[in-house]
């Protein structure tokens, strides 16, 4: 796999590492079940060629900043860069100097469609080279059918059934091998129903499995970090919804540091806050906007969609049905243009998920919920999104605002906010002041859920803590719906990072965001003047410790 891939999209990847969670205690502890639980997640898995050998994986996406793949015989990255830059620079000049961009486009979408060949899917959004995650899953999965864990273990744990699946896929076909392996387990266990515990892109999936085939095998579900109301990392950055927010990338690289993800020498990122702080960012990205943004933006946008990631039919169900309409045009252009006919397959494909799962969300909410299926949901915050992002100032986990991963709760109004007292009083007289979080930012009563779903803060969208995996196996297989009342633990949750524990949330210990103590960035000249100042002592501090 080339190394070009980490310097194109290294937000949008570094946001997708996994993380692997802690073994430690929690509050809630695992045990056993008399309901088989069918577990799915979402982009972590790699994808690999006939033989097994893996062609992209975005857990490994670090590895490839350092150095040069030597091991491969790769060619390195500066050579592979200024490869592409040379065979963009005359179209780009073209764009520039003569205000022509379709040669730019073009030539943008072959040279980076060319790097991801062996992943990219075909205009009809399916799969040319029968490339797939690794072939021993599917030997695991076959094997795991035909097994009754229960007989064995005498219980069915979380991680007997787990589907693993290709996340590239339109939903609604990973459905129907979702459905294969759902009625094979019912088969071999002997259970009429089976709980399902879905994170991230599994979370559409199983709702394309219902929009289906209905909820007759469903005791329970569960929805960890969903995206199926959509992830504004992709939504908006595919949509027009995007810009280059300055200090949104401070604290970004805040995020990263504070999760391990990202460990930038003291130095540098000094020296990136006085940048910042003293306007430099600013100036030159709005110098960028005001020439060539307003030109380039559809062109290039529906460039590098259709030569990355968006060939895939389960990415656009990350796409929000509020940014559906504009992503649509921005990549395929208006109605009457080549690429609606060039790409009418895939089209097909992502219009059908949209219409049949994003417009239908309500009514099949109702579904879950008229079944009389067990239902928890877990949402998670305390970080920004992608500073490409127009709401990267709004309260989200790194992925997905918590409005949309929580199906519908009220946030304050950036992550710097919190709730009046004139809007607190307000809950307080309609008697919902208890769905109020201790840090005053999130309001759970509006969720279409409210009683079932929990918020888990400072821990990010790709880190899945064994609480909350605990957690919502126990509401999944339970014989009644529990509701956030019938656990020690409370409806808010904070996590610690240095010792990878779970507290219940309060006033005290709520304020883990890396930005909190700056607090909301100088809009005055004096607070400016002031931040700038600050920033260039840090500068100096750092240079001082590294001499």
């Amino acid at each position: 796999m080339k190394k070009i891939l980490a310097i194109l999209l290294t937000l949008l990847l570094l946001l997708n590492i996994p993380v692997s969670a802690s073994a430690i205690e929690v509050p809630i502890v695992f045990s056993g079940s008399d309901v088989p639980v069918v577990a799915l997640f979402g982009d972590g898995e790699a994808i690999c060629d006939e033989e097994g050998n893996v062609l992209f994986k975005f857990s490994e996406i670090l590895n490839l900043f350092n150095g040069s793949d030597e091991e491969n015989g790769e060619e390195s990255d500066n050579s592979t860069m200024e490869a592409v830059i040379n065979i963009l620079q005359p179209f780009l000049v073209e764009g520039i100097l003569l205000d022509k961009w379709d040669g730019y486009y073009e030539a943008l979408e072959k040279e980076i469609g060319d790097l991801f060949t062996e992943v990219r899917f075909d205009k009809n959004g399916e799969c040319p080279n029968n490339t797939d995650i690794a072939p021993y899953l599917k030997d695991v999965m076959a094997d795991k059918m035909k097994t009754d864990y229960k007989a064995i273990n005498g219980s069915y744990y979380v991680y007997d059934y787990q589907f693993w699946y290709d996340w590239r896929h339109d939903p609604f076909k990973t459905a129907d091998d979702f459905h294969y392996y759902i009625e094979e387990i019912k088969k071999t266990t002997g259970c009429d129903k089976v709980a399902i515990l879905a994170r991230c892109l599994g979370s559409t999936v199983t709702m394309a499995y219902i929009a289906k085939y209905g909820t007759d095998s469903i005791y329970g579900v569960a929805f960890n970090g969903a995206v199926i109301e959509g992830a504004e990392i992709i939504s908006e950055s595919i949509s027009g919804k995007f810009t280059i927010d300055a200090e949104a990338i401070n604290r970004l690289i805040g995020d990263l540091s504070a999760t391990g993800t990202l460990n930038l020498d003291n130095f540098v990122s000094s020296s990136i806050d006085l940048a910042i702080k003293s306007g430099l960012i600013g100036t030159v990205t709005e110098t960028v906007k005001n020439t060539i943004y307003s030109k380039v933006v559809k062109g290039v946008t529906s460039a590098l969609a259709l030569s990355t990631f968006f060939t895939w039919p389960g990415y656009w169900a990350c796409v929000s049905k509020d940014d559906y309409t504009n992503a649509i045009e921005y990549v395929f252009g208006d109605e009457n243009s080549s690429k609606r006919t060039e790409y009418a397959g895939l089209i097909e494909k992502i219009d059908k998920y949209h219409n049949e799962v994003q417009m239908a969300l309500p009514s099949l909410y109702d579904e879950i919920e008229n079944s009389g299926a067990k239902i928890g949901v877990i949402a998670k915050y305390g970080f920004q999104l992608a500073p490409i992002c127009k709401s990267s100032d709004q309260i989200a986990d790194q992925y997905a605002t918590l409005t949309k991963a929580s199906f519908g709760a009220t946030t304050a109004d950036t992550i710097f906010d919190t709730f009046s007292d004139e809007y607190i009083e307000q809950r307080k007289a309609e008697d919902k002041d208890k769905y109020i979080s201790p840090d005053k930012m999130v309001d759970a009563s509006t969720c279409r859920f409210p009683d079932y779903t929990w918020f888990t803060k400072n821990i990010s969208h790709s880190y899945w803590h064994d609480f909350e995996t605990a957690l919502l196996y126990k509401v999944i297989t339970a014989d009644t719906q529990y509701t956030v009342e019938d656990f020690d633990c409370t409806q808010f949750m904070v996590h610690n990072n240095e010792t990878g524990e779970i507290f219940p949330m309060t006033e005290e210990n709520c304020h883990t965001e890396s930005w909190y103590k700056e607090g909301k960035p100088a809009e005055s000249f004096i607070g400016k003047f002031i931040a700038f100042f600050r920033a260039l002592i840090n500068w100096f501090k750092a240079l001082l410790g590294r001499l």
